[in-house]
């Protein structure tokens, strides 16, 4: 039947496949459960006009045998009462009546036999919404955990690696530069205070020795700082 055309195509889709080529696979799956729920609607509505024509010939049928069986009635009737002409015009409608009933009864059984494999299909195809329903929550699940790991490898694989450490080592070697430059002016300024006390600390010293030399020079009478010569007396 035409109307299942459609439905044929939807449960033999690969949906793997689709959801592997599909731009947003979670808006593809909803997309099929709406597709299939529209199927489901129309089926039914087929269902429904298919069972309603099943019922009229049902009733077509069920009078056709009603009438034939009057007409066998009134003709035995008509026999009882030795009424021979009016039992055969009895039983010739009769005849006319179970045409009707062989008529009737073929038409049933085919229309009959639609509405079991509308009725059918339309199981199925309930069957198959109820399984995608079922499987929606973990497709999309799934779907956004790939997204997820996309995203994740997207992000590491776009990072230059070589180039990130090449940048660290540089930083590195600034800071241990900064580092030996702060070592270095530290020092240095250690060093000239250093020479400072130094420079301090022997003039102090001088300034003692002088002060010693004057006191036993002025003991001994002697004013003069120049050192004796050779020979000379005391």
């Amino acid at each position: 039947m035409g109307i299942f055309s459609r439905i044929g195509d939807v449960l033999k889709a690969n949906i793997n496949d689709m959801i592997d080529r599909a731009e947003d696979p979670e808006k593809m799956v909803k997309q099929i459960i709406l597709d299939l729920q529209k199927e489901v609607s129309q089926a039914t509505q087929a269902l429904g006009k298919a069972m309603a024509s099943e019922r009229i010939a049902k009733r077509q049928y069920d009078n056709a045998v009603k009438v034939s069986a009057d007409w066998e009635a009134k003709a035995k009737a008509a026999l009882n009462a030795g009424e021979v002409d009016l039992a055969r015009k009895a039983l010739s409608n009769k005849v006319k009546a179970d045409e009707d009933v062989k008529q009737y009864q073929q038409m049933y059984e085919q229309i009959s036999a639609q509405t079991a494999q509308v009725r059918e299909q339309v199981e199925t195809l309930k069957s198959k919404l109820e399984e995608a329903k079922s499987r929606q929550a973990m497709l999309v699940a799934r779907s956004q955990m790939a997204k997820t790991q996309k995203n994740l490898a997207q992000s590491v694989g776009g990072l230059d690696s070589s180039s990130a450490l090449d940048k660290f080592n540089r930083m590195e070697e600034k800071v241990t530069q900064q580092e030996a430059e702060a070592a270095a002016f530290a020092e240095m300024a250690g060093s000239d205070n250093s020479a400072d006390e130094k420079t301090f600390e022997q003039m102090q010293r001088d300034m003692e020795v002088d002060a010693e030399l004057q006191r036993l020079m002025a003991e001994m009478g002697q004013t003069s700082t120049e050192p004796e010569t050779e020979g000379s007396t005391m």
